[in-house]
């Protein structure tokens, strides 16, 4: 079976929290992980982050135990990215640091590229 290097990757805390979601949510074994991107937002993109089925044009991926699909088409936008989990006082949630965007909005939840 060929091994094909995902073009993103997670920390730690951002496995944490993925493994702490499945388990809470009880996500069945089937589903994988979706990262891709959307039209809109505030600088043209938007990160889209969820459970899904693998579809026909997606590209499949484990990182660190996740199985992570994205469709073929986004990874032009998405090589390099790295997604995190933080917890602050100010901020909770997942952030996306992706080499690709050329402008990011104030929220971090869309960019440019």
């Amino acid at each position: 079976m060929e091994v094909i290097t995902s073009p993103i990757g997670l920390t730690d805390s951002a496995v944490k929290e993925i493994m702490q979601i499945i388990a809470d949510k009880q996500i069945p074994a089937e589903y994988g992980l979706r990262v891709g991107v959307k039209g809109g937002g505030c600088s043209g993109l938007s990160y889209v982050l969820g459970f899904d089925l693998q579809k026909e044009q997606d590209n499949v991926y484990e990182v660190n135990g996740i199985r992570i699909l994205m469709e073929k088409s986004h990874g032009m936008y998405l090589a390099g990215m790295e997604i995190d989990f933080v917890e602050g006082l100010n901020n909770r949630g997942f952030s996306f640091n992706n080499p690709n965007a050329v402008k990011t909005c104030g929220c971090g939840s869309s960019f440019e590229a």
